[in-house]
């Protein structure tokens, strides 16, 4: 008898006739350039990070107003400008954090390829394979450069990711392979001819693997709110500037003494442009979506969580479905053997014999999984049997075997799911479904008439006996599922085990619906009606992978966001068709190289923080951006009227400047980073817009009320008149503050309660009177001003509980017709 250790090491040696380089070779092919050189990870470097962080569309804005302040001055009126400083240097600090964090995980989680070099096979980095090498492949694995096959055994390759083909491709020597395909069943050796950015995966892998803030929803609107604001930009400032100059707005201007600036009705009107187009330009926005999502990214490295592409934190947000595999996620890895049900098949008298056999299976498996990986460690001792054909196991197929050489002739044995192996109706699947039910895993054991490599493979099979295998649960996988219950996400248990056994699961797990499983092979074959079916039900057993690939594609189309977690190679192209796609960390290259999230801590009760974190992140920042739009709206709504009324803008920068930071700034800086558990859902601009432009319009009309009372009539605004306007202005601002942090909790009323302490500081005492320009000297129109702000701040209230109500009552209406995101035009991001 060999051991199974003797077996494996064969089994892992180079067949006859390959030879790989030598150490020599290779260095030389890598002296020369033939190396595969592609960048560890895509991340941008840290002059990328530089640049992009300083040549902005908003820095551009600010750079070209403080430009303009520099020649008329005072240097007071562009203090505006540090917004550029603080901007970039904390934008560039949070990506470096965020990008060495991304590195040091990419690190852990990179594949190493397995080349044939001195006649052994070792472990390199992928960087490290040059031209010509030899490469080992097993199942699982992902093939990292184009080559040509030059051994193979049942070699069954995935070139779905590049072809779009669903159907496996035997290999056989010869045979080219390619980059960015994986190994679904069997082993093989290849030869590379195409390394580095010549391989046919190369720049797409290069690009996927990418840390860059991508094209998403969120930051697509911003991006087009921004585009708005800069055309808007040149109008109202060319309007402003035309109004007080020609028609008579302002001929001069009360400025403070010591003020300092160019004098001259041009250099005043320049000086208004300036103040009105500085409160429109949303600076701080931009710079807390990056920080949002570099904080989000450390974050969850803290965890173990490598987040391969940004958007998958927003998607993660949105998330009201997740799709699991069972094996691996909610059942430990490892296994172990309790037993068999003998069948009477086979000759096979006890126990022994079926245990020599799957020894001998065991052994003839070069990859085995968690089922095989169980039986060897049960049955050591394999026959000295020699191996005519091997048949690693497939998800597709659902089984594997191996023709052997035995002293009785020629035999083939196959091990796999009873209810595929077994004719409809047999006795053994009937008792292999009995058994599932308890949560066991259950596999048929029987003697194929074919051998296991012919087409027709494995024929006519006669049943010997059940293999009964434990599978134990994550301790922490019932309270995951529950977290997922409150939060209502939708868990859906995707597995190709049988449905009884997965059914088993769900109700040892407690998950709602678990209890009635589905057989995944009975499902309707539309698209529609699949959807509507994998809605209804929780569990699935059965799931063929392109099966499961299907079941997630139909529920996007209903309108779910769907994350999909997985390991083995099954579930690649679920994970590659998912909105988001969570892979573990000691699962295939393959899934960790096509997902957007990798646990590499392996634990499934990880992912609630995950989804947490991405609802904080998304949530903070439509939170924040209500705040920045509203002031871009007032500041809009000022600058247009004032330019009408030909009248003086009744701000210098400073006061925008301290407005802007006491109402805005400085609080959104928290509020970004805020906890955060509400679901985020689409339609964010439509959503953000129809609260931001009334808060806006109320407050900008209510400041010009209060100028207009108070300037009555006068052609040159005073001092106390244009702090009259800043008083109305920063109370109904602060107040759309006091909204916009809802719900309430201490800080957050510390928060408030210490912007409103230094607007006081500023208006209180000499030296923020003197340095923003101030004077509360009027009484009556310190109160003028309040009264204005009252009524401003009641209206914008009536406003916000009306909204609150028509989407309350159209959620309703939506959820009773049948679901919200078919009925719920605030989920429709074409409603923008």
């Amino acid at each position: 008898m060999a051991s199974r250790g003797d077996r494996q090491d064969r089994a892992a040696g180079p067949p006859d006739g390959v030879r790989g380089l030598t150490a020599a070779e290779a260095a030389r092919r890598a002296a020369d350039g033939r190396s595969n050189d592609v960048p560890v990870r895509a991340s941008r470097g840290v002059w990328q990070i530089v640049r992009g962080n300083v040549f902005t569309r908003i820095n551009a804005m600010v750079a070209v107003l403080f430009a303009v302040i520099a020649v008329v001055g005072p240097v007071q009126d562009g203090l505006f400008a540090l917004v550029i400083v603080f901007n970039t240097l904390i934008g560039i600090v949070q990506e470096l954090r965020a990008k060495r964090t991304l590195d040091r995980l990419a690190i852990v989680n990179a594949a190493r390829p397995r080349v044939l070099r001195d006649g052994a096979v070792a472990a390199v980095t992928p960087q490290e394979i040059v031209l010509d090498d030899v490469i080992a492949l097993g199942q699982g694995e992902q093939v990292p450069v184009d080559g040509d096959v030059v051994a193979a055994t049942a070699l069954e390759i995935d070139e779905s990711l590049l072809t779009g083909e669903s159907d496996p491709v035997l290999k056989r020597p010869g045979d080219t392979v390619m980059s960015g395909s994986f190994v679904v069943a069997g082993t093989g050796y290849f030869r590379a001819t195409r390394v580095g950015r010549n391989a046919y995966a190369a720049r797409l892998a290069e690009e996927a693997g990418r840390f860059s803030l991508v094209t998403s929803e969120l930051r697509a609107g911003v991006d087009r709110i921004l585009r708005f604001i800069t055309w808007a930009l040149f109008p109202i400032g060319g309007l402003l500037v035309f109004s007080q100059l020609v028609l008579g707005g302002q001929v001069t201007i009360e400025e403070p003494a010591g003020g300092g600036g160019l004098p001259g009705p041009l250099a005043d009107a320049l000086r208004g442009m300036v103040a009105a187009l500085v409160s429109m330009v949303p600076e701080g926005l931009v710079l807390l979506i990056s920080i949002a999502f570099a904080v989000g990214v450390v974050r969850l490295g803290r965890r173990q969580c490598l987040v391969q592409e940004l958007p998958a934190i927003e998607g993660l947000a949105r998330v009201d479905i997740v799709a699991t595999d069972k094996t691996g996620t909610l059942t430990e890895n490892g296994m172990r053997l309790a037993g068999f049900r003998d069948l009477g098949g086979g000759r096979v008298e006890d126990a022994r014999v079926e245990r020599e056999v799957l020894a001998a299976l065991a052994a003839a498996d070069p990859s085995p999984n968690a089922s095989m990986a169980a039986i060897a460690e049960a049955c050591p001792d394999a026959p000295d049997w020699a191996v005519l054909a091997p048949a690693p196991f497939s998800s597709a197929r659902k089984w594997s075997g191996a023709s052997f050489a035995t002293p009785e002739g020629e035999r083939h044995w196959v091990l796999g799911a009873a209810d595929v192996l077994a004719a409809p109706g047999a006795p053994e699947a009937a008792e292999a479904a009995r058994l599932a039910a308890q949560g066991l895993r259950v596999l048929l054991l029987a003697r194929a008439a074919e051998r296991v490599d012919s087409p027709g493979a494995p024929g006519r099979v006669v049943p010997v006996s059940l293999v009964v295998l434990d599978q134990r649960l994550r301790a922490d996988a019932a309270p995951t599922l529950r977290y997922f219950a409150e939060q209502e996400v939708a868990v859906k248990v995707v597995s190709g085990d049988h449905p009884a056994a997965v059914g088993a699961v769900a109700r040892q797990l407690e998950l709602p619906g678990g209890g009635s499983p589905a057989d995944a092979r009975s499902l309707p074959e539309d698209e529609a009606g699949l959807g509507a079916a994998v809605e209804r039900t929780t569990a699935f057993g059965r799931v063929g992978p392109e099966r499961k690939r299907d079941m997630v594609r139909a529920l996007r189309r209903r309108g779910h966001t769907v994350a999909m977690t997985g390991d083995g190679v099954n579930d690649v192209l679920a994970l590659k068709e998912a909105d988001v796609g969570v892979a573990m960390g000691s699962g295939s290259p393959a899934s960790r190289a096509v997902a957007q999230i990798v646990l590499l801590d392996d634990r499934f009760a990880t992912l609630p923080a995950v989804v947490a974190e991405g609802r904080r992140v998304i949530g903070n920042i439509e939170r924040v951006a209500n705040l920045f739009l509203t002031k871009t709206v007032y500041s809009m709504t000022m600058a247009s009227v004032v330019g009408v009324l030909a009248v003086a803008y009744p701000f210098f920068p400073r006061h925008a400047t301290l407005i802007n930071a006491v109402t805005f700034g400085i609080p959104s800086f928290f509020l970004a980073l805020a906890p955060n558990v509400e679901r985020a859902r689409p339609g964010f601009v439509a959503r953000t817009l129809r609260l931001a432009v009334p808060s806006g319009l109320i407050s900008g009309f209510a400041a010009i009320t209060t100028y207009l009372l108070v300037l009555d009539g006068a052609s040159v605004p005073a001092l106390t008149d244009r702090t009259a306007v800043v008083i109305t202005l920063c109370a109904t601002t602060l107040w759309v503050l006091l909204l916009v942090a809802r719900p309430f909790v201490w800080w957050k009323a510390v928060l408030v309660a210490a912007m409103v302490g230094l607007l006081l500081t500023a208006l209180l005492t000499p030296v923020g009177r003197a340095f923003f320009a101030l004077d509360v000297s009027d009484p009556a129109k310190v109160g003028t001003a309040l009264v204005v702000a009252a009524v401003a701040a009641a209206l914008i209230t009536v406003v916000r509980v009306v909204d609150d109500r028509f989407v309350r009552a159209r959620r309703d209406r939506a959820e009773a017709a049948g679901g919200e995101s078919a009925a719920d035009p605030e989920a429709d991001p074409a409603a923008v």
